[in-house]
């Protein structure tokens, strides 16, 4: 019964999660959280990382009821993501790994969430949309390899959404996304923007400009209140997103859609993407912000997979790297 240790700290979330044959035992995770209209810096999310893990991990082996000398494998996530924290976690893992004496894998961060989701909802072979502050992506498995049949060509839809908080001045307690989700449902009014979907892939950069530039004329003469704003731009770039999802779908003659990453927490998203499996006689998987959120457990579980398919990574090849594509990843451990 093989128990893998997880890091996870890509962007302004770090965890440390144990997972051991199919159960998660801990999760603890913390956020680094800046002032409203600002975004999170490399330098300063690292330093924020640099200080918790410890008392991270200490938690984690404390939730789990583990030792050290219980834990098989060590686990971090290898890419893609920002570079400084992912250096910063990278550099505990491989010294725990030594003091320890334990193997390590590096653990591709969008192959974690796909894990994930898939252990938690019990999907068996779903057409994935992954939807995250770094990425935006739909995915479905195929002879060994998470294959994109589409992406943004852009920013990612949840770069998107923490773009235009910072414009209206939204709260980053807990998530901009999350802010922006309650404020949308006290809106009224649809305000028409630039709706881009261009074959599989979408764009949010050109979505994102125009509301940037037409937010606060239209909040000074009244035209719409900061929750229109918040309703119309995520019913817009959800609408495209279901409608890729449900194109991928059809063209893979798929019955199952799992909503992985942290947009994927948002219930109006949820509520989209069953309706239009609902349409299809297929259904939809969805997990909460507990392991939809960038987490250790995840890392994890993906890692404990390549553990039980006997992938290692030598310390040699034990950087990161801010490019780390999900179908670069050879998937060993499925059929």
């Amino acid at each position: 019964m093989p128990a893998v240790l997880g890091f996870e700290g890509s962007a302004n979330k770090i965890g440390v999660g144990v997972v051991r044959d199919g159960k998660v035992l801990a999760n603890p995770r913390r956020t680094y959280v800046t002032p409203p209209g600002t975004g999170f810096l490399p330098g300063d999310t690292a330093r924020h990382h640099r200080a918790v893990i410890l008392d991270l991990l200490q938690e984690a082996l404390t939730e789990s009821g583990l030792t050290s000398q219980d834990i098989d494998c060590i686990a971090y996530t290898k890419g893609p993501g920002m570079g400084a924290p992912l250096v910063s976690v990278a550099v505990v893992a491989r010294t725990v790994a030594q003091l320890w004496n334990k193997p390590l894998l590096g653990v591709n961060h969008c192959i974690g969430h796909i894990e994930m989701g898939r252990l938690i909802t019990g999907a068996t072979s779903p057409t994935v949309l992954y939807v995250s502050g770094g990425n935006t992506q739909v995915i479905a498995y195929s002879e060994h390899r998470y294959r994109i049949f589409g992406e943004t060509i852009d920013i990612a839809v949840g770069n998107c959404l923490d773009r235009f908080a910072r414009v209206l001045k939204i709260s980053n307690d807990p998530s901009p996304g999350y802010n922006i989700e309650q404020m949308a449902k006290r809106g009224k009014k649809l305000v028409e923007l630039p709706y881009t979907v261009k074959g599989m892939d979408v764009s949010f950069s050109g979505i994102l400009s125009f509301i940037e530039d037409v937010a606060h004329r239209m909040l000074a003469t009244g035209e719409c209140t900061p929750e229109d704003l918040c309703f119309s731009l995520q019913e817009t770039v959800f609408a495209m997103l279901v409608e890729i999802t449900e194109r991928a779908m059809a063209h893979c003659g798929s019955q199952e859609a799992l909503i992985v990453g942290g947009v994927g927490c948002n219930v109006r998203l949820q509520e989209m993407m069953a309706t239009m499996c609902q349409e299809r006689g297929a259904r939809l998987f969805a997990t909460d912000e507990r392991f939809c959120i960038d987490n250790g457990a995840m890392i994890a579980q993906a890692g404990w997979e390549m553990f039980q398919a006997g992938h290692r990574t030598p310390l040699s090849d034990s950087g990161v790297t801010q490019r780390y594509r999900t179908d670069e990843v050879e998937v060993t451990w499925r059929d």
